[in-house]
């Protein structure tokens, strides 16, 4: 992983975002991002070599394992922080577009031109739209990957013994699954942080509309 170009992402998104959307971003970054690099992929590398079933059936093993993990952890949750984050960079992208509009008029008009965006980086008009919208996106995505877990992983528990009878078992077969309170911790470590990450996205939204009805108000005294 390039740290130093994701460090220049991370400063870049800060700088145009609230207090809460600063708080929401070192969250994501240290509890959500690094616990998942550093900590979760290890403890779920092993979860189908010692996913083990009191039976040598061809196939039994497998089925199993896929009935009672769907999809990984792991890779849900790569998947999830894709989502959270993307809209962070598309405000970034926004504010890109502004000032390459900016660039263009000066190159066309000279110095004097008249500036669209005397503030690119300024939560006005579409920014602004888009800032919105990518905090409900974000907290929309969370909600839905913790219903996701809720379904899949039985209220985000991990059991010890699970007993699983599909074909080609034989019979009703008991399977274990390897470091299961280790991995119902990290589990609901990761739905808290993400309850967290979604109230500061609420809270953020609602003090971006808050502030811009303020401003109305004192604009039509």
């Amino acid at each position: 992983m390039n740290w130093g170009g994701l460090e220049g992402l991370l400063r870049a998104v800060n700088v145009y975002s609230t207090a809460f959307g600063r708080i929401w971003l070192s969250l994501v970054f240290i509890f959500r991002l690094l616990v998942y690099l550093v900590a979760a992929e290890k403890v779920w590398s092993d979860d189908h070599k010692d996913f083990d079933c009191n039976t040598r059936q061809p196939g039994c093993t497998n089925v199993c394992f896929d009935h009672f993990f769907p999809v990984s952890h792991i890779r849900l949750w790569a998947l999830q922080l894709i989502l959270v984050t993307c809209p962070s960079f598309l405000v970034l992208m926004h504010v890109a577009y502004r000032e390459a509009k900016e660039e263009r008029l000066r190159e066309i008009q000279g110095d004097n031109y008249r500036r669209i965006y005397p503030h690119p980086g300024k939560k006005r008009g579409g920014l602004w739209w888009t800032y919105l919208l990518s905090l409900i996106f974000k907290a929309s995505v969370d909600l839905v990957f913790l219903y996701i877990f809720f379904r899949l992983y039985r209220n985000y528990n991990l059991p010890r013994l699970v007993k699983c009878e599909l074909p080609p078992c034989p019979n009703v077969v008991d399977c274990f699954i390897s470091r299961p309170t280790e991995k119902t911790i990290f589990t609901l470590f990761m739905v808290v942080i993400t309850c967290v990450c979604v109230v500061l996205n609420l809270i953020e939204a609602t003090y971006l509309i808050g502030k811009r009805c303020h401003e109305h108000l004192e604009a039509g005294e």
